[in-house]
């Protein structure tokens, strides 16, 4: 089932990397229940293999890949456009462009339940932006774009409930979010200091 192949996914990590539903959050969680790699019997496993630096760093670009749902070509596109140019940071850059993902910005400001979710929601109309349907979960948002749910869209069983629990969602402070209109904004670029992963080890990792 994709949700087991998911959680696996969350357990090599070593760390929640999709939280995809209520569950997630509760002890029946896998990831809580496992605390472990799959395959493994974690405090019994006498022989434990000695992490190199290239696995350290596969892990990394593993974790972050799989949290924002990128393939691989895609993930390595977005480290060569940021690598080798000066007068920028390139993990700032690299964090900023996965971010600023249309499907990323629906999920952090509460439209959808996951990035999966928003993806999904993305590719099927019903995300507007600037007051024109995008269909492109990758589109690069820019500091001012408006975006909220198609008007068609919102009568939807769906996101009636979504709306409910929206004012009480916790959003990234580059983001805007208005409940009385459903409106979320773009007021800024990303900045986040304190990173569930490092994103230096990934640009060595494509680096090699």
């Amino acid at each position: 089932m994709i949700t087991d192949k998911k959680c696996k996914i969350c357990r090599r990590a070593g760390e929640k990397l999709f939280l995809k539903g209520e569950k997630c959050f509760t002890p029946k969680c896998v990831f809580v229940k496992k605390p472990y790699s799959p395959g493994k019997v974690d405090s019994e496993r006498k022989h434990r293999s000695v992490r190199t630096e290239y696995g350290l760093q596969l892990r990394e670009k593993q974790k972050v890949r799989n949290m924002y749902g990128i393939s691989e070509k895609q993930f390595g596109n977005y480290v060569k456009s940021v690598a080798g140019k000066h007068g920028i940071s390139p993990t700032e850059k690299l964090y900023e462009a996965l971010e600023r993902r249309l499907d990323n910005v629906v999920f952090r400001i509460g439209l959808g339940k996951s990035r999966t979710h928003a993806r999904q929601l993305v590719a099927h109309g019903h995300i507007v932006v600037n007051g024109r349907k995008s269909t492109i979960p990758s589109m690069q948002v820019r500091v001012g774009d408006k975006i909220t749910v198609r008007e068609a869209s919102k009568g939807r069983a769906g996101f009636a409930e979504v709306f409910k629990k929206m004012a009480e969602k916790e959003i990234p402070a580059w983001l805007l979010f208005r409940p009385d209109t459903g409106e979320g904004e773009v007021k800024d670029l990303p900045r986040d200091k304190s990173l569930p992963f490092n994103l230096t080890s990934v640009i060595e990792f494509y680096s090699r």
